[in-house]
Formats: C-alpha cells, sequence, structure tokens
C-alpha cells in the first residue's frame, strides 16, 4: 500500500522540484511513496528497474517505510547500487555504507542484484572500473540523495565536484567538513579514524538517473538548503546540481527552509 502525503507547498527553482513537508516523519512518508511508485512504474513498463540508495541520518525513516513489508514494490525484479563507501573498510565496520544498507534496505527485502562498493578491496581503481561499467549496463529509475553540510552530494565534496565529470566512479580525497560531519553521525570515536579517502559516484553518474529524490531535513541543514536554492549553480555547493535537473525532487521539512 502507497501512503500518500500531500506537501504544505511545492515551488520550482530553476529546474528543480522542491517540496515542504511539516515533520522529518512527513518528509520520509512522502519520498517512500514517491520512490515506490517510481520504481513499481518502472518495472511495469521495462520488467526491470535499477536504483541508487544513499545513507545518513536523512535516509533512515525513508528506508524504513520503503522497505515495509507492505511495500507494493516487486523487489526481485530491483538492482541496487549505493552512492559511496569509504576505501579501506571492512563491509561488516560499523561504520561502513554497506553495513548501513544491510541493516536498514538488504536483509529486508530480497533485491534481483545487489552491487556493492567494495570499500576494502586490494584493487580500488579496478573496483571503480568496474562499477562504473554496472552502472552504465543499468539505466537509473532511482537516485535517492541526501546533501551534507558542505554542500556534497554522495562524497563529492566543493574540492572534488565536477558538473561534467568524465567518470562515474573515483575515488576522492574527503574535506576536513565532510570528515567532521561523519566523526558526528557515524561510528568513528575521532577524527583520526575517519577514512580520508572513499569512493564515490560523480556528479556525472548522479545526473543520469530518470528520477533523483533528495532528503534533507533538520534546522542544522537550514544553511546549506539556503545556499542551495538561493546560491550560485556551480560545483563550490555540489548539491546546487540539482536546480539543473527536471527529473529532481528536494524533499524537505519546514526547518530545513527556516532561513528562506
Amino acid at each position: 500500500m502507497i501512503f500518500v502525503i500531500s506537501p504544505l507547498q511545492t515551488r520550482r527553482v530553476d529546474q528543480l522540484t522542491v517540496q515542504v513537508y511539516a515533520s522529518p516523519e512527513a518528509v520520509a512518508v512522502a519520498a517512500s511513496a514517491i520512490a515506490q511508485s517510481i520504481l513499481t512504474s518502472a518495472i511495469a513498463e521495462s520488467g526491470k528497474a535499477a536504483a541508487i540508495f544513499a545513507t545518513g541520518r536523512s535516509q533512515v525513516q525513508f528506508l524504513q517505510h520503503l522497505s515495509h513489508p507492505s511495500t507494493p514494490v516487486d523487489w526481485s525484479q530491483v538492482t541496487g547500487f549505493h552512492l559511496d563507501e569509504y576505501l579501506g573498510i571492512a563491509a561488516d565496520h560499523p561504520a561502513s555504507f554497506r553495513q548501513y544498507l544491510h541493516q536498514h534496505l538488504t536483509r529486508k527485502v530480497s533485491l534481483g542484484a545487489w552491487h556493492a562498493l567494495e570499500g576494502d578491496g586490494l584493487l580500488p581503481i579496478d573496483i571503480c572500473q568496474r562499477y562504473e561499467q554496472k552502472l552504465r549496463a543499468n539505466p537509473i529509475a532511482l537516485c535517492c540523495l541526501g546533501v551534507g553540510n558542505n554542500g556534497h552530494l554522495a562524497f563529492n565534496d566543493p574540492g572534488v565536484a565536477s558538473f561534467d565529470d568524465a567518470h562515474w566512479v573515483k575515488l576522492v580525497r574527503l574535506d576536513r567538513a565532510n570528515r567532521l560531519q561523519q566523526l558526528d553521525s557515524s561510528d568513528f570515536d575521532t577524527l583520526q579514524a575517519v577514512p580520508k579517502y572513499a569512493f564515490t559516484l560523480t556528479l556525472s553518474a548522479i545526473r543520469t538517473a530518470q528520477n533523483s529524490l533528495c532528503i534533507v531535513y533538520g534546522k542544522g541543514k537550514a544553511e546549506i538548503v539556503r545556499r542551495l536554492l538561493t546560491g550560485p549553480v556551480s560545483a563550490e555547493c555540489p548539491a546546487s546540481i540539482l536546480r539543473s535537473l527536471p527529473q529532481a525532487t528536494l524533499l524537505v521539512d519546514q526547518s530545513a527552509i527556516s532561513q528562506l
């Protein structure tokens, strides 16, 4: 069953659709309903669907609703990918994004295929190339996103982001702002324990998705949401690329737009 919640308001910022909801819970329910509709429509049309899943606090409630047993999605026809992963981290590490998605998604639904970024693999460049090949072979019906405090999408920090990246998957060095956010929100004891490098899907890969859902809530994200929606569209705020994507929807709660 798909539960539909109407936004308090909907607006367009350049080509981006922005939907405002009363609470984080309402954002999660609404995003889940939209995601379910996208996936079921893709399966009905093509017999299959591919989706990219994000991690982080913004995704927990969303994935809880999306993976509920009542969800009408035929998961056996869905191929899953994820946005990023730390370099050199094992799949069972508490802060691993593979562990996160196992906990919140892949142990709950039976995906037709699940392609994980092998953070602790022996040949990182080969891992990037193989993952890119898999992405290019599976047209992406849905890309789930969150926005970092410095405006990053996936691990595309301002210093490494490119709107026209030649690669779809690459290794990047994480900037200090990003690593501080990971320390605050992940299972790391110290800043030194947060990996300095990570795999990430690039903005070039993200922009190929047929539909993108970006979830942002909380007063702590109000400043970056203001920059995203009112500042220049540039790699200085990587998430601003969403304003050039007519297939993208930004779902926020009232706290996240409190500076607008």
